[in-house]
């Protein structure tokens, strides 16, 4: 399994750069449709967090 990356506290390019990689490493094998499976489950994974935390702060 591929190590996630460790992103510092200041969030520079280089951070971003990391992800990109991670992401890259993470799909690179995956078929079209194995790769629409797993954007859309991040994607739907994300809303539900805001979702949440739009409720906590109301």
């Amino acid at each position: 399994m591929i190590a996630e990356p460790v992103i510092s506290p200041d969030f520079t390019i280089k951070d971003i750069h990391k992800i990109r990689e991670y992401h890259y490493n993470l799909t690179k094998d995956m078929t079209t449709q194995e790769k629409i499976n797993f954007y859309n489950e991040g994607g739907r994974s994300f809303l539900r967090e805001i979702e949440e935390r739009k409720r906590h702060n109301a």
